[in-house]
C-alpha cells in the first residue's frame, strides 16, 4: 500500500514538474502590453490612448524589437493625426489602420537629427483612420504586410 501511494505521489510530482517547466518556458507578455496580430504576425504593443501618451510616442527610446510596437488609439476616425520623428533614435514603419484593416504604410521612416521642429517631415494617413501602429523599420517588408491585410485588435 505504501509503495503504491509513493508511486502515485512520485508520478503526480513529475507531472507537476513538467507542467511547471513548460509554463515557465513561454515568454510572458510584459506588464501593460497587449498582443495584437497584423497579417497573422503577433506584435506586443503599448497603447497610446491619451493625448499625453500620443504626444510622447516612442520619442527618447533607443530601439524596438521586431515583435514590439506602439498602438495609437483614436476615439473617432480621423484623417488629421500628424506624425513626425521628433526625438526618435531609430527608424520605424508607420501602419495606418481603419476598422481593423491596413489602410496605408509609411515604410522605413527615419529620424531627422539636427533638424529644427519646423523642418521635420510630417506623415499623414491616406484615409481616415482609428489606429496607428508604429513598429521597427522593415517590419512590414519582413512580415509581408500589405494594404488590405487584417489587424486583430480584440485584446485592446
Amino acid at each position: 500500500m505504501k509503495s503504491t501511494l509513493l508511486k502515485v505521489l512520485f508520478v503526480a510530482f513529475l507531472v507537476g514538474l513538467v507542467v511547471y517547466l513548460l509554463a515557465g518556458s513561454q515568454k510572458p507578455i510584459k506588464e501593460g502590453l497587449h498582443e495584437i496580430s497584423v497579417s497573422g504576425n503577433k506584435v506586443f504593443v503599448e497603447t497610446a490612448d491619451t493625448d499625453a501618451k500620443r504626444a510622447m510616442g516612442l520619442s527618447g527610446r533607443s530601439s524596438l524589437s521586431q515583435k514590439e510596437g506602439m498602438l495609437f488609439v483614436f476615439e473617432e476616425k480621423d484623417i488629421t493625426p500628424i506624425f513626425w520623428m521628433k526625438d526618435m533614435g531609430f527608424a520605424i514603419d508607420i501602419i495606418w489602420i481603419n476598422d481593423g484593416v491596413v489602410a496605408g504604410i509609411s515604410k522605413n521612416v527615419s529620424p531627422e537629427p539636427g533638424r529644427l521642429e519646423g523642418e521635420l517631415t510630417l506623415y499623414r494617413p491616406p484615409v481616415p483612420i482609428d489606429y496607428v501602429l508604429e513598429v521597427a523599420a522593415s517590419f512590414s517588408e519582413k512580415n509581408e504586410v500589405d494594404i488590405g491585410d487584417t489587424v486583430d485588435l480584440s485584446s485592446i
